[in-house]
């Protein structure tokens, strides 16, 4: 099975050693996303408002996505990871926006730290 790595402009630059997506055959494998301006490439944290933090990493996740032809319709398993599960509620709530009838399997887990100290990352699997 070939396999490629994924980079679009209209999300952050990976902030390691990693691709923002890899394409194997017809699943798209996305690298966790954060709350980073994508136009920018800055931190933005919103004052520890969870629910903005994610809604930037849902457009980022979409703009992954959508460097090969996929939507959210096309996700089949999320894990978001929460700095606090305090703001599970909020994250959710912007989640369920962008997943409104179809939604994929998921898992949410709270973290000790996450990369340079924000409070939202979530991941996706999607299959063509």
């Amino acid at each position: 099975m070939s396999h490629k790595m994924i980079h679009t402009d209209k999300a952050p630059n990976a902030v390691g050693p990693y691709s923002q997506a890899i394409r194997a055959g017809n699943m798209l494998f996305c690298s966790g996303q954060i709350p980073i301006d994508p136009a920018t490439g800055g931190l933005k944290l919103f004052d520890g408002d969870a629910a903005a933090q994610a809604r930037l990493v849902m457009d980022n996740l979409k703009a992954v996505l959508a460097a090969e032809g996929f939507t959210f319709d096309n996700v089949v398993k999320t894990t978001i990871y929460l700095s606090n599960m305090g703001n599970f509620a909020k994250v959710n709530e912007v989640y369920a926006s962008y997943f409104t009838e179809y939604k994929p399997a998921r898992a949410t887990v709270e973290v000790g730290r996450l990369p340079k100290d924000v409070g939202v990352e979530i991941e996706a699997i999607a299959v063509a």
